[in-house]
């Protein structure tokens, strides 16, 4: 013997000494060790099945005749081929007929792989009935029957040889359990499950009394090969089939789903590649982050190389520039027009805007509110809805999922010692007190009614539950509740049930621990095997799978899970059935208790959650938000009132202020946004929560911004000029401004409008409601706030004050020049900053909770269906072939195809294989079992005999003789029947609960549809979502491609995936190019519209065109930053924020466009300054002092409206070294646009000296003398001056060119200043002196070193920055000015 194995030899060699040796003295071929029935076992309290023990006969096997022999080819045909077709022997008729039951219960399971079938049942016959029984078996223990000699054997052994007994193990550890998608093997291992099943454990199950189904005690002894046991003992050692062989030639081998080695060579599927990573770092944004580094370092070398170079001048165009002008003539012309039409009446303007208005707004009265998240995010025509609504018509909506997840953080695990099932850790969360309040909530929620309003009945959980076994007539303990207490049957009884066991090892206490590892590791048992002999099924009569119950487990080990999962399973109905509102009133009192629940147990964390939930929570939110909405508008109305008063004196403030006109520019607002969903309403376009939370603040933004720009254009940069009227000067200020405003306006409305075209209602409706309501309100602004301007004009200067016309002061005028904040800041510190060189280039919900524990604690994911539709022939043998998985199935079947994708889940996104309705039915009609069985007499003759019937007309009334497919005919006639069987432990396979709605079938028993559920693995973002669909309709796919090549299947058959979030994550599939399109699309009419209303500017439209895409690109990157999901949300807020950014970058680039600065930085500045700001300015403007002084640029103060002459002398004393005396007296008479005539007479006389060193120092002394006279009209406030003509084109171009404008250029008298023709505007000379005496290229002249060549006049005095770059100049220009 070897040496390694001395030590089983050993062991066996002490079990053998253990046993009685006289209890079984002959061992030889033909001799038995046990024969007949003695009773039942006095030791085991409960059996699932009745049985008896075998009595001890250590007697000559008998020889098998008639009834025995005949059931013996049945049930173990192996033993019955003895030769002339005699055989012996070991057990007698009874005992045959219990080793069919027994066979017949395996069978039912085992039997769509013949080889497991055959070999599990020659381990029994061979144990039951072989005639060389006393060679292996041994008993140990006996009892004795009162009245009798026969004494019945209590425990025995039995000696296998190991190879047999594991490759009988072997073929049948891959069979399959249609039904759950798990392992058969895992109901027969006990506590060890299907992952930790072995053969001795395999077998150990089977002979264990405790199991519900062994009559005795039986041990096992695997032994090794080359090992004897001794004395006498030979070890069964009989040929087994592999799962790949078949054991008659009638019978094929087991599938590749039951059977690994009868697969044929698989290609892994290519997994999508890992994602680009430099080291640890994304290598996207590493190359985002380098491209963007890239370009910004060339814009700044690029901008500071340009320095010094000068300012680009813009020049006028050619061609196209005219015909822009034109076109803005034509515009301007038109707004003048109509603003001052609209200003001379606006009283009838504005009863037909609110008449047009309130006239829309009337359609909100047949406004229909969509809640519902299908019909938001799922468009009616698409796919995954088409899908949807033909499974919902098949097989009724999917049920509604009302779920609970208990948690205890930070509570510590705890150890537990069982006696029978060893050492295992059990977390906080299972603990008795956390389970008796689980109980005590389940409790509460059974016994519960909620009202009805509309059935006026209460409700309880039975009228609405699901209950798969007793769907006709539930109770309460039928409805389908998954929850770990279920191993219980949520009775607290049995939670607190004790017990002692006798047979551990040692004998100890069992309780509720040790029947939940046996549990949560075989939950398909009927009963445990500890001393509580309880079952592990669920109240209702189905499984209770941990990996539903429990959550947050590592790996296997349940009892170490961090949550607890109760799954409250309701049934669904169509919108319009009343049966809907008991579901949906019965969970309103399910969130009701759950929250009380959770305030009662402080010390548990509660997320919950019900199917109503997502809707209630937006109804919920949309509620809140009201109160927020308001005073949102509050402030934003609060701000324009303030923003658009001016504050000349406190005087007139009540005069002066605006909160009227901030008023109606709100109610502008409001007006549009209702009018534009009364107009769709009336149109039959159904709104959403999404449309009234956001439009209305869009359309705000939008017309606040209008609003701003019209009103501050009128007060500040547009005052009334002398002689002209309140409508003309409203109708002069419309023509400036409403070419921006329709500019922003027509972009937003076609840009939302392309943004329709998407598929999605929510944002088709959206952008459609957005288009319409900007729309509204330009035209409402261009009208009504106009009118409401004008009115508020006529108001102001009546002296009536504001929000109490009927009052005022008496005392009116025109809109004084108020102070602000917004312009001095933009203007003294924001642009200068910006424009610099070196700047310009840089420039809860309680479901919170669920969702979070829901994607930490879920250990599986929702339930996947492959729906077929009509025109298959399932009753046909090849159809039944191409759909199942058992023996004799196509390989590349329907449920093997899926099978096969289980096994790459990362790929595929299926964890558990689809469920087989086909598969199911054909082990129901094995005549093995008792399932299918027909009434052969009385008055039910040709009916169904269920499985627990024993009436005598069904013993021999199998529904098919053989193992084989049914006919046609059998198919539609037993199929009805196994769909309303109840699966019961003598037919397992009945398929009431699983199966009955899962075939639709039409009163002809035609068969329209079917589905078989799979289960995908958790998922938890947004992309594994979609691509999880993407991979489910890739196998859909091809699985239509091979059932349509079975004869008789209709062209238009086909197979597709269905589960509940399809239709949710459909718009993944194509929102990124939906959205690039659409955003692409919104550009489109944004360019062309600023193209054209710019004056066909085609620079300042591409420059609008940029900036916007700058401002998605941006947004889109901080949402891959953020980790924000690109889905329909946000499709929504990038078109919003593409109309919100039309808006402000149009205004500025109108304001561009439009300004008369020479170069661009000063445009830039204009324009961010007065666009940005369109507030008042505490700048001192024409007709305003500061501290007192008069304002720079303005030749007389302006604080009082007095009539007189006015004499100001002013000395400014500075030493510069040179020599020069200038002196000049001019008299001029102006008449101005101010009312009144001025005359003005200046003498001017200075002369000093000037050293320069770095910087000017010295002292100057100059005199300046003037005297005017001024008439105004009394009691009017002084208007600012008017507007000044933009400078003639030459001398932008002059003074733009550093080095060509010296001091001698400004004052004098000038004329033809150069030889070679150039000509000079008046007012622009030379110094006598210089340039003007004499021909060009004389020494005393030009070419005199002195004036032209000599360093004091070009190179340093002329050419230095004091002369030509510096302050100096940029002072003597602004004078000028």
């Amino acid at each position: 013997m070897a040496p390694g194995l001395a030590l089983p030899a050993a062991l066996l060699a002490a079990l053998l000494a253990l046993a009685s040796p006289s209890l079984t003295p002959v061992r030889q071929r033909g001799f038995c060790a046990f024969y007949g029935a003695c009773g039942h076992n006095p030791e085991v309290n409960a059996s699932l099945v009745p049985s008896e023990v075998p009595c001890l006969s250590n007697t000559r096997a008998q020889l098998a005749s008639g009834a025995v022999l005949a059931l013996l080819r049945s049930v173990c045909p192996e033993l019955a081929r003895g030769q002339n077709g005699s055989a012996r022997v070991c057990c007698s008729l009874a005992q045959l007929h219990a080793l069919r039951l027994s066979v017949g219960l395996s069978g039912a399971v085992l039997a769509r792989c013949p080889a497991c079938a055959r070999n599990f049942a020659n381990i029994h016959c061979h144990n039951i009935c072989s005639p060389d029984q006393s060679l292996f078996a041994n008993v140990t223990r006996v009892g004795t029957r009162v009245g009798t000699d026969a004494r019945p054997v209590l425990q025995y052994q039995l000696f296998y040889r190991r190879r047999y007994a594991e490759a009988a193990f072997a073929s049948c550890q891959g069979v399959r359990l249609p039904a759950t998608g798990g392992y058969a093997i895992s109901t027969m291992c006990g506590r060890y499950g299907a992952h930790l099943c072995s053969a001795q454990r395999w077998l150990d199950f089977q002979g264990d009394k405790n199991n519900g189904l062994a009559p005795l005690q039986i041990d096992f002894q695997l032994v090794p090969d080359g090992v004897e046991p001794g004395e006498g003992i030979a070890p069964l050692d009989v040929p087994a089939w592999r799962c790949d062989q078949a054991p008659d030639e009638g019978q094929e081998a087991c599938s590749c789903q039951d059977c690994a080695l009868s697969c044929p060579p698989v290609v892994p599927p290519s997994e999508s590649p890992p994602p680009f990573r430099v080291g640890r770092v994304d290598g996207a944004l590493l190359l985002g982050a380098l491209l963007f580094a890239s370009l910004a370092l060339a814009f700044l070398l690029a901008s500071l190389c340009r320095r010094g170079t000068g300012q680009v001048v813009l020049q006028p165009g050619g061609h196209r520039r005219r015909v822009g002008e034109g076109w803005q003539r034509l515009m301007e012309r038109a707004f003048r027009r109509w603003g001052a039409a609209v200003a001379a009446r606006p009283v009838p303007v504005l009863a037909l805007a609110l008449l047009a208005a309130g006239g829309l707004a009337a359609g909100l009265a047949r406004l229909r509110l969509t809640t519902e998240p299908v019909e938001l995010w799922s468009a009616p025509g698409s796919r995954a809805r088409q899908e949807k609504e033909f499974h919902d018509r098949h097989f009724g909506p999917f049920l509604r999922t009302n779920q609970v997840i208990v948690t205890v953080p930070g509570r510590p695990g705890t150890a537990y010692h069982s006696v029978l099932l060893g050492t295992k850790n059990f977390s906080g969360v299972l603990a008795p007190d956390v389970l008796r309040a689980l109980l005590e909530l389940q409790e509460e929620l059974a016994g519960t009614a909620a009202w009805a309003p509309a059935a006026g009945r209460n409700v309880t959980l039975r009228d609405v539950c699901y209950a798969p076994l007793n769907p006709g007539t539930p109770g309460t303990a039928d409805c389908a509740v998954s929850s770990v207490t279920q191993y219980f049957q949520n009775n607290r009884s049995r939670l607190a049930l004790r017990a002692w066991q006798q047979d551990g090892k040692p004998p100890g206490t069992v309780d509720w621990h040790d029947h939940l590892i046996y549990c949560v590791n075989s939950p398909l048992s009927f009963k445990d095997i500890t001393a509580l002999e309880l079952s592990c099924m669920a109240e209702y009569g189905g499984p209770v799978f941990p990996y539903i119950a429990l959550g947050g487990y590592p790996g296997s080990e349940y009892t170490e899970a961090r949550a607890l999962i109760v799954t409250y399973s309701l049934n669904n109905f169509p919108a319009g059935d009343p049966r809907l509102e008991w579901a949906l009133s019965w969970e309103r009192r399910f969130l009701e208790v759950l929250r009380d629940f959770q305030s009662r147990h402080r010390h548990l964390r509660v997320a919950f959650m019900a199917e109503r939930s997502l809707e209630d929570e937006l109804a919920r939110t949309a509620a809140q938000d009201v109160p927020l909405f308001a005073a949102s508008y509050l402030l934003v109305l609060l701000y324009i009132a303030l923003a658009l008063g001016e504050g000349t004196a406190w005087h007139r403030l009540l005069v002066e202020s605006k909160v009227t006109l901030a008023l109606g520019g709100i109610a502008v607002v409001l007006g549009a946004v209702l009018a534009a969903m009364g107009l769709l309403a009336l149109l039959g376009v159904p709104s959403s929560l999404i449309i009234i939370e956001v439009v209305p603040f869009l359309v705000l933004a939008v017309g606040a911004d209008n609003i701003f720009i019209f009103v501050q254009e009128l007060q500040q940069q547009s005052p009334r000029e002398p002689g002209e009227t309140r409508e003309q000067q409203v109708g002069r200020v419309l023509a400036r401004v409403a070419p921006s405003m329709v500019l922003c306006s027509l972009s937003e409305t076609l840009c939302f409008l392309l943004g329709a075209l998407s598929s999605m209602p929510a944002v088709r409706t959206f952008a459609l409601t957005a288009a319409l309501a900007v729309a509204l309100d330009l035209a409402l602004q261009l009208s009504a706030f106009v009118a409401l301007v004008a009115l508020d004009s006529r108001r102001q200067e009546a002296g009536r004050f504001d929000l109490c016309c009927c009052c005022g002061t008496g005392k009116g005028g025109t809109a004084g020049v108020g102070t602000g904040l917004l312009r001095p800041l933009l203007e003294r510190y924001y642009t200068p900053v910006l424009l610099h060189p070196l700047v310009r280039p840089a420039v809860d919900s309680y479901l919170l909770p669920y969702f979070s524990a829901l994607n930490q604690y879920l250990a599986v994911g929702v339930p996947t269906y492959f729906v077929t539709t009509g025109g298959y022939n399932f009753s046909s043998e090849s159809g039944t072939n191409a759909i199942c998985s058992s023996a004799g199935c196509d390989a590349d079947s329907l449920t093997q195809t899926i099978q096969l994708a289980t096994r790459f889940p990362n790929v595929s996104y299926l964890a558990i294989p689809a469920t087989s309705w086909v598969d199911d039915f054909l082990d129901w009609l094995n005549p093995m079992a008792r399932c299918c069985r027909v009434h052969q007499s009385g008055e039910h003759k040709g009916d169904f005999c269920p499985s627990t019937s024993s009436d005598p007309s069904c013993a021999f009334g199998q529904c098919v003789k053989a193992v084989r497919r049914p006919t046609p005919d059998e198919f539609q006639r037993f199929l009805p029947w196994f769909l309303q069987d109840r699966p019961t432990l003598q037919c397992p396979k009945g398929g009431l609960g699983a199966y009955d709605t899962a075939v639709s079938m039409d009163s002809n028993g035609t068969i329209l549809a079917t589905r078989f559920m799979a289960y995908q693995r958790p998922l938890r973002t947004s992309q594994e979502y979609t691509a999880a669909l993407r991979a489910a309709r890739a196998l859909a796919q091809r699985i239509t491609g091979t059932l349509r090549a079975v004869p008789g299947t209709d062209p238009d058959f086909r197979v597709f995936p269905y589960t509940v979030t399809y239709v949710y994550y459909e718009q993944y599939l194509t929102v990124v190019y939906e959205g690039l399109v659409t955003l692409a699309l919104c550009l489109v009419p944004t360019f062309a519209v600023s193209f054209l209303l710019l004056g066909m500017d085609a620079r300042s439209s591409l420059a609008t065109l940029l900036t916007i895409a700058m401002v998605l690109l941006g947004t889109v990157g901080c949402m891959a930053l953020w980790a924000v999901p690109y889905n329909a949300v946000a499709l929504i807020n990038l078109v919003a924020a593409v109309g919100i950014s039309v808006e402000f970058v149009s205004h500025i680039t109108c304001a561009f466009a439009r300004s008369r600065q020479p170069t661009q930085v000063a445009r830039a500045k204009e324009a961010t300054v007065t666009m940005g700001s369109k507030g008042p300015s505490r700048r001192c403007q024409p007709g305003r002092t500061r501290r007192g002084t008069p304002c720079r640029g303005q030749r007389w103060a302006c604080t009082t409206p007095t009539s007189g002459t006015r004499t100001r002398t002013r000395t400014r004393t500075r030493t510069r070294t040179g020599t020069g005396t200038r002196t000049g007296t001019r008299t001029r008479t102006r008449t101005s646009k101010r009312t009144g005539t001025r005359t003005r007479t200046r003498t001017r006389t200075g002369t000093g000296t000037r050293t320069r060193t770095n910087k000017r120092t010295g002292t100057e002394t100059r005199t300046r003398t003037g005297t005017g006279t001024r008439t105004r009209c009394p009691g009017r406030a002084e208007p600012p001056c008017p507007p000044r003509a933009p400078p003639p084109p030459l001398f932008k171009l002059v003074l733009s060119q550093p080095g060509l404008v010296g001091l001698g250029w400004i004052g004098g008298g000038g004329g033809e200043v150069l030889r070679r023709g150039a000509q000079m505007s008046p007012g622009l000379g030379t110094w006598d002196s210089s340039w003007g005496t004499g021909p060009c290229g004389t020494r005393g002249h030009c070419g005199a070193r002195d004036m032209w060549g000599h360093g004091d006049m070009w190179g340093q005095d002329l050419g230095h920055r004091a002369m030509w770059g510096h302050k100096d100049f940029r002072a003597i220009y602004r004078e000028f000015l």
